[in-house]
């Protein structure tokens, strides 16, 4: 059998950093190519980032990608990898779609290349566009109808970009008509909890679907919400794994296949779901035998609270450098949520980096302070106290509050105070607001919500107390020094707004809180299925319409990093106005 060097690149690239993704495309291709790589492949987008959103509605934005598709493949050849074919991810557009009513104006394509000899040599189009979730791709692209294949040494290789494997039909059972060898997708597949196993079958499913060797090439790294794991998986014909890249981070995957040798007549004509072979002889020879080196490996596998951990570090790194900050600003109130946060922190930009203010009131607990200490001695984060208190007074004097107003000053007063500091020495706020205090509105606009990230905002608490027992347990294996003090973790949550205050005095235990929220919001279950699951019912009809009326705090928290199916945002978007109420009732 014909034997092929397949390099997958699981790379980070950022949205409209076409020159810096270029270089890096070049950078990795010399390493794949020091490695003696046959064909070489990049991750769907990567030479604009992925997504691009609206910037695809910009006809400046695509022209200016395929420029640099056609600098790059110069670029290759005058370095000397003319001769390898390399196949890139980037922004194109259809050069035949008529426009349609309900199509993007300008036909935009999620597209891929092949590159060779210093040419673009085949172009192609995502066949599946995918529209839920996070995805909008029918707002911005239309889809490709070709289904194309090059042969390289001998090899048929059909090609795919991400949708086109996670949806029945089209460049799937379309390969094994074209009698295909390998079939290679790239993709930009955002990481959720879970996703991993899901993903995994799917590729061994797709294999057997196809006949073929199937190479599943994942992004990694951070763009706003979203995160890329990697993962990246190659399987056999029969489902079996052949080699499996680490999760959250960037690097090469190099295997030597053996694969079907191509029929003698290149395929040719229309097969699968109407799609139109397109095919390119790049090498029609088979390469001359030789000892197999590289055997791709299969990476250890993260348990769920480290994945969750990583991706989340992995989050807040890329936003942070890809934005051109240097350090973050947190409100250190001795509580879990921003014990959690500044351990992220420091372990995604080093303590350094990392500035923490406490901030103490007149109903402040001595252990609270303590604890905000005590966190900034264990992991070396810059630490200062600043009082609210005369500022506080000041405003009392003044305006006489009460009740919830008196207590939503001391968390505006500590918004205030964060952003001053933010703008006086340029650290970015991180706010420390999580799934459940969102969920529910247990937040203060622009007092304890106020940041440019909010890291764990699609993360529960129940998840975040799991995360901080990760974090402290895995310091402790590694012999160092647990991040998190063992007093945030196990006191009572509260907010510290008044005497005696804990957070159960306004909401369920958490654990039942969340397990309601989870059916609610992340699965989208009304009053009526969450009661027959056995919740009381006076306690689902309160929980809902709490989240129901907290949708116009949901919409002024800053972006943080996605880690479940539904986070708060593009995942889950209701009306703010509406009437509608889930609680087993009719509407008004």
């Amino acid at each position: 059998m014909p034997q092929l060097r397949l390099a997958l690149n699981q790379v980070d690239s950022t949205v409209g950093a076409l020159a810096s993704n270029a270089d890096a495309v070049l950078r990795w291709t010399r390493h794949a190519a020091g490695q003696g790589a046959h064909l070489i492949a990049f991750p769907e987008m990567v030479l604009t980032g992925y997504p691009v959103e609206d910037l695809a509605l910009r006809s400046s934005f695509v022209e200016a990608s395929r420029a640099a598709l056609r600098d790059l493949a110069r670029r290759l050849a005058e370095e000397g990898f003319g001769g390898i074919p390399v196949v890139v991810g980037y922004l194109d557009r259809s050069e035949t779609a008529q426009p349609k009513y309900g199509q993007p104006a300008g036909a935009p394509q999620n597209a891929a290349a092949v590159l060779h000899g210093g040419e673009v040599v085949l172009t192609f189009a995502k066949h599946h566009l995918p529209n839920y979730g996070v995805f909008d791709e029918f707002r911005y692209f239309v889809p490709g109808d070709t289904l194309p294949v090059v042969r390289v040494h001998g090899v048929d290789v059909a090609l795919a970009i991400c949708e086109d494997l996670w949806q029945d039909g089209g460049r799937v059972p379309a390969a094994r008509s074209a009698g295909a060898g390998l079939l290679l997708s790239i993709n930009a597949s955002p990481y959720e909890r879970n996703k991993d196993d899901t993903r995994l079958e799917l590729v061994r499913k797709r294999a057997q679907e196809a006949g073929c060797t199937t190479a599943y090439l994942a992004m990694m790294g951070g763009q706003d919400e979203l995160v890329f794991d990697g993962d990246s998986i190659v399987v056999d014909r029969d489902g079996e794994v052949i080699a499996r890249a680490p999760q959250f981070a960037e690097g090469c995957v190099v295997l030597d296949l053996d694969l079907p040798a191509a029929a003698e007549e290149p395929p040719s004509g229309v097969v699968d779901d109407g799609l139109r072979i397109d095919h390119r002889t790049l090498s029609a020879d088979p390469l001359p035998p030789y000892e197999p080196e590289q055997f791709g490996g299969y990476a250890e596998r993260l348990d769920d609270d480290e994945e969750v951990y990583s991706a989340l570090v992995v989050g807040l790194r890329a936003y942070v450098a890809k934005n051109g900050f240097r350090s973050v600003l947190i409100g250190l109130s001795g509580g879990i949520d921003s014990a959690l946060v500044a351990a992220l922190a420091c372990d995604a930009l080093g303590a350094e980096h990392v500035y923490g203010v406490s901030m103490p009131s007149k109903y402040s607990s001595e252990h609270s302070k303590e604890d905000a200490a005590e966190l900034a001695r264990r992991t070396g984060l810059h630490f200062r106290t600043v009082s609210i208190a005369p500022m506080f007074d000041a405003y009392m004097e003044s305006l006489g509050l009460t009740g919830l107003a008196e207590e939503n000053l001391q968390s505006r007063l500590r918004g205030t105070l964060l952003m001053a500091i933010s703008n006086q020495e340029g650290h970015i706020v991180l706010a420390p607001g999580n799934k459940s205090e969102l969920a529910v509105g247990y937040s203060t606009l622009y007092g304890d919500s106020v940041g440019a990230y909010g890291p764990i905002k699609d993360v529960y608490k129940t998840t975040v107390f799991r995360l901080a027992e990760w974090r402290n347990r895995a310091a402790v294996e590694r012999g160092e020094t647990p991040p998190i003090p063992e007093n945030s973790v196990t006191k009572p949550p509260s907010a510290e707004l008044r005497p005696d205050q804990v957070d159960t005095d306004s909401l369920p235990d958490y654990p039942v809180l969340d397990a309601i929220l989870e059916r609610y919001v992340d699965r989208d279950q009304g009053a009526d299925t969450i009661v027959a699951a056995g919740f009381d019912a006076e306690l689902v009809t309160k929980t809902l319409r709490m989240v129901d009326t907290a949708e116009y705090k949901r919409r002024q928290y800053p972006p943080g990093t996605k880690t479940s199916a539904k986070g708060f945002g593009k995942d889950r978007r209701l009306p703010i106005t509406n009437r509608w109420r889930e609680s087993g009732h009719a509407p008004e």
